[in-house]
């Protein structure tokens, strides 16, 4: 539990460091338009519920799946595979953007500890 809690609050930092970064804004704005795209079209042509909705983008674009939710129209199906194509992209391309901020953090701040090591040497 304690290894999660600073893994997240790890992420909560990079995200927060992300927020003045352009590229990192961009890809926040097509991760957000992407969920809220894909909720609004499964829970109209899909007839779930918002929570639900939200839930199916969730898992489809993170390629859990686990399978209880499922496009019932034609309409849905061929939109799910569009979606998934683009999506999946997306939220690689966000995930791995808040990846290369908590790494590069870390290893900034190694670097400053090794820094005030030698020079207290």
């Amino acid at each position: 539990m304690i290894s999660f809690l600073i893994t997240f609050q790890r992420m909560m930092r990079a995200i927060l460091r992300g927020l003045k970064e352009p590229e990192f804004q961009v890809l926040l704005t097509l991760t957000i338009f992407t969920l809220i795209s894909g909720t609004i079209f499964y829970s109209t042509v899909e007839n779930l519920r918002v929570l639900d909705a939200l839930y199916f983008s969730v898992t489809t674009l993170s390629t859990v799946g686990y399978g209880d939710f499922s496009p019932q129209t034609d309409f849905g199906k061929v939109f799910t595979i569009v979606y998934i194509f683009a999506g999946v992209g997306i939220i690689i391309g966000f995930a791995t953007k808040i990846f290369e901020l908590a790494s590069t953090h870390q290893m900034e701040l190694k670097k400053r500890k090794e820094q005030k090591k030698s020079d207290l040497e």
